[in-house]
């Protein structure tokens, strides 16, 4: 590598510390199908319905889950971004209630094959965009890919979903194995959904928390139980976020009492600023280490 490439990449990857960031939080889950993206719809809303600044980022990229759960079509996608040089803050979709969304589209096969002065470009302006929300949230893709891995290990916090079925129930435990494996410091927060009342929710919890600390020696959190609420299904056939669609039913009520567990800190507040102000270094770093 020339010395001109050399100082191109220290200069990309100065200390951002000082820089002010939002929490950022990557929803995962090890399946598809288990009310991933469902989950970070309504929990992002629910957040902006107690006054928070939230950009969602739809990373299950080719999807296009949020436009279909909010009945909406968005302008452009962060395909956009890397395809026709549109700038970040030019694809970002209005949700409700104030939410702010970037769409899904092939951008993080993109991402991780940047140039280095695309990755400047990328990151610079992430984090001018990111500076403006209280919350990042990335909707990842199912499972934990190479590509995806470098997102979500530069986030602070990851909720895993699952459901009590044991092939999601493995799946979950496979996707925190691996991250894990990676990194062994992010804190795991844990959304039951589809539960047929609280002590099955509890039960797959424990299931679950058990083999981590079991053969992992970690600790997870239950940031909370969402039940199989009939309204959740007619929510999405009607293409309304289920926190609009009955805001009074029983998985509406999980909703916001998650995300008040996550404001206050109710959830790991040990997690702290250890990585909220680290995500835009941390992702340059993952990002260079593609070559």
């Amino acid at each position: 590598m020339n010395d001109q490439a050399e100082r191109l990449r220290a200069r990309l990857l100065k200390d951002d510390s000082q820089q002010p960031m939002p929490k950022t939080l990557a929803v995962v889950s090890g399946k598809g199908g288990v009310g991933k993206s469902n989950f970070s719809l309504n929990f992002s809303i629910s957040l902006c319905q107690k006054g928070d600044k939230v950009l969602l980022f739809d990373m299950d990229i080719g999807m296009g889950n949020l436009d279909i759960l909010m009945g909406s079509t968005s302008n452009y996608s962060i395909a956009d971004f890397f395809e026709k040089n549109r700038s970040l803050s030019d694809i970002v979709s209005e949700g409700p209630n104030g939410l702010r969304y970037i769409a899904g589209g092939t951008g993080l096969s993109h991402i991780v094959k940047l140039e280095d002065g695309q990755i400047a470009r990328y990151t610079e302006e992430l984090a001018v965009l990111m500076g403006n929300y209280d919350y990042v949230i990335f909707d990842m893709g199912a499972g934990i890919t190479e590509e995806s891995a470098k997102f979500i290990l530069s986030v602070q916090e990851i909720a895993v979903i699952t459901t009590p079925e044991p092939t999601s129930i493995t799946d979950a435990y496979s996707a925190m194995k691996q991250i894990h494996l990676l990194d062994d410091s992010i804190p795991f927060y844990l959304v039951i959904n589809r539960a047929q009342g609280e002590k099955e929710g509890q039960d797959t919890f424990k299931r679950i928390s058990d083999v981590l600390k079991r053969f992992l020696g970690r600790e997870s959190v239950l940031i909370g139980i969402l039940p199989d609420d009939r309204n959740i299904q007619q929510a999405v056939k009607r293409q309304i976020p289920f926190i609009l669609y009955q805001e009074k039913s029983p998985a509406s009520k999980a909703i916001h009492l998650m995300a008040d567990k996550v404001r206050s800190r109710q959830v790991h507040p040990a997690a702290g600023n250890k990585h909220s102000y680290q995500f835009i270094s941390k992702l340059k770093r993952f990002l260079f280490e593609r070559q």
